[in-house]
């Protein structure tokens, strides 16, 4: 399966680094945390990475250009002030009808178990997964029944304890439900999902962290060089 990795904002939150690199070049324990996303994927055997750039794109461009480890790595220009849905519809023609991909953010970490969450989108034959789990901080909550998304609300102040973790798997018609470049993912494609019953939790509750702001990044640099980086395998 491919593995779509959104890597185009501009990462204002982390300011101190994000005015001459990307977002995802960021390093963490001396490596971009990037390149930590996709490890994780290539410790499942999962090897092939659609890396939807745009802001400070020829960053990421010069660093994996002769990369022996990611040999099979595209970096496809969705620009710069594209919105989340929008990356990810400029990337349909990558992809064959019914096909089935992971996509996720260019800054959160997991020791998620991936062949599980494949497994179980392909059990529920829904139109997508989203993995949820316990969050550290308030992002996109969701009101999850039965592993059915009932509800979804961007960044709330959180009440139930899950929320949206950025591990989807999605179905070749979500570019269905994506309308052009200012669509955010988080909005109109997956409430229009809650509606009609095609949003499928997998629940995570093992380590989960996502890189928004400099005190993340300080905490995952100090689990790496305590040898406690639990996304690792």
């Amino acid at each position: 399966m491919k593995v779509v990795i959104l890597a185009g904002g501009y990462g204002t939150r982390l300011a101190e680094f994000t005015r001459t690199i990307p977002k995802p070049m960021v390093e963490i324990g001396g490596e971009p945390i990037l390149t930590h996303i996709m490890r994780i994927f290539k410790s499942f055997n999962i090897n092939n990475f659609i890396i939807a750039a745009g802001y400070k794109k020829e960053v990421i461009i010069d660093y994996y250009k002769n990369s022996k480890e990611f040999k099979n790595l595209k970096i496809i220009d969705t620009g710069k002030d594209t919105m989340t849905g929008g990356r990810l519809l400029r990337l349909k023609p990558m992809f064959t009808e019914n096909e089935n991909f992971f996509m996720t953010y260019g800054d959160g970490l997991s020791d998620l178990d991936l062949d599980r969450l494949k497994n179980f989108h392909f059990n529920h034959k829904k139109l997508a997964t989203v993995t949820a789990v316990h969050p550290p901080i308030r992002f996109g909550e969701l009101e999850i029944e039965d592993e059915k998304v009932k509800k979804f609300e961007e960044k709330p102040q959180a009440k139930l304890g899950w929320i949206n973790g950025g591990f989807f798997v999605l179905n070749y018609k979500i570019f269905n439900y994506i309308e052009n470049d200012n669509t955010l993912f988080e909005r109109q494609p997956m409430n229009k999902l809650v509606e009609e019953d095609n949003l499928m939790a997998f629940k995570h509750k093992g380590f989960w962290k996502c890189m928004d702001y400099l005190r993340d990044k300080m905490i995952l640099d100090q689990m790496c060089n305590e040898n406690k980086a639990l996304w690792k395998r």
